[in-house]
């Protein structure tokens, strides 16, 4: 009996060993998962007492983790922040009165009020009429400078080209690639005599711009015109009847001949005409297409310039009867440019033709003579 009791508290001791071993396996193995910045009952050097007082009247150390909206809000208050700065400097003006005061007012409120005091007033249309001839063969090269030119003019501007019928569509594709508002015109009639043709060409343009009403500032440009770019701003501000020099230039002649209004300030006193001398100051000599503008309301309705209609109706030549109109009332002729109407702003080039002798569509031999 003594042996057995022996071996059963063996038995007893070691179940005990063995429970003992199996708790501090466990209890180290969820120790390893703790936090390492909390104190751990099972490590650490022994403290002082001074420490151990520290740690008793010290907060515990709290870890907060900052949600993903934070940013969002961070970055929010950072816009108004920026925005209250800028604010009060851009949308607020300050006015001093004349006692020192100092006045805000919202930059809005000012647009407003600009607004209401700014009127805006339409630039009038520029109508340029260009003929043209059917045998002049840098027709197409004056065509497209004269298209460079009118395109650097600020709008709007209406480009009237006359033509005669042809099989040829070079002015056609010229003036769908110019980028300028133009019409078109295309003629039947056979001339002879080229001045009587171009008279004809002026009045097809003014026969449409009549039948239309096409209200604006109607000026004739031929192809040999040069001009200077304030010429057109200037001949925009024309009430009824606007006048200008104009300086013939030939280039095979060595001498330089101006046409024109002779002023006082702004107001037409007289003609300076080529070919007139004292003799024949009273004879009335067709001033240059070129060197005059008007209001082409006096066209469809002359009544409104103090004109009666019959006079106008009586006329079968409308570019004559523009002329005689311009000669016959200097009251309301305006030199331009204002305050200075002696000042050059249009040449009229005369470039010879006699280096085309032969025929366009011919191809000059490699050893010719002739420079283009």
């Amino acid at each position: 009996m003594g042996s057995f009791d022996r071996s059963k508290k063996r038995v007893q001791l070691w179940k005990k060993a063995a429970f003992h071993i199996v708790f501090c396996f466990i209890m180290g193995f969820f120790t390893g998962f703790t936090p390492t910045s909390r104190a751990s009952i099972f490590s650490g050097p022994i403290e002082s007492n001074q420490s151990m007082k520290n740690q008793e009247f010290s907060p515990p150390a709290i870890e907060i983790v900052q949600p993903v909206a934070t940013r969002e809000v961070t970055l929010n208050r950072n816009l108004m922040a920026k925005a209250q700065l800028v604010v009060p400097e851009t949308l607020v003006a300050v006015q001093i009165n004349s006692s020192g005061d100092q006045k805000r007012k919202s930059a809005v409120e000012e647009e407003e009020e600009e607004e209401e005091d700014v009127t805006l007033i339409p630039k009038k249309v520029l109508i340029v009429i260009t003929p043209t001839r059917s045998n002049d063969l840098l027709q197409g090269a004056l065509l497209r400078r004269m298209a460079t030119t009118l395109k650097l003019v600020p709008p709007p501007l209406l480009w009237m080209v006359v033509e005669a019928e042809s099989n040829s569509t070079e002015i056609s594709e010229i003036l769908r690639c110019t980028g300028v508002m133009y019409r078109h015109l295309v003629f039947k009639e056979k001339f002879t005599d080229p001045e009587a043709e171009m008279d004809h060409q002026r009045n097809i343009a003014l026969n449409l711009i009549e039948y239309h009403r096409l209200d604006g500032i109607i000026h004739f440009a031929g192809l040999s015109n040069f001009y200077d770019l304030d010429f057109f701003e200037e001949i925009r501000e024309t009430e009824v009847f606007g006048a200008w020099p104009i300086a013939s230039v030939a280039a095979n002649r060595k001498r330089v001949v101006i046409e024109g209004p002779v002023c006082d300030s702004s107001q037409v006193i007289g003609w300076q005409l080529w070919g007139m001398n004292n003799h024949d100051q009273n004879l009335v000599k067709p001033i240059h297409v070129s060197s005059f503008a008007f209001n082409s309301s006096i066209l469809w309705d002359p009544e409104r310039w103090g004109r009666p209609s019959s006079v106008q109706d009586a006329s079968q030549n409308t570019m004559k009867y523009v002329q005689q109109v311009v000669l016959e009332d200097e009251s309301k002729l305006k030199g331009i440019p204002k305050g200075d109407c002696s000042k050059i702003m249009l040449w009229n080039v005369h470039i010879p033709r006699q280096i085309m002798t032969y025929h366009s569509s011919s191809v000059a031999p490699p050893n010719s003579k002739h420079r283009w």
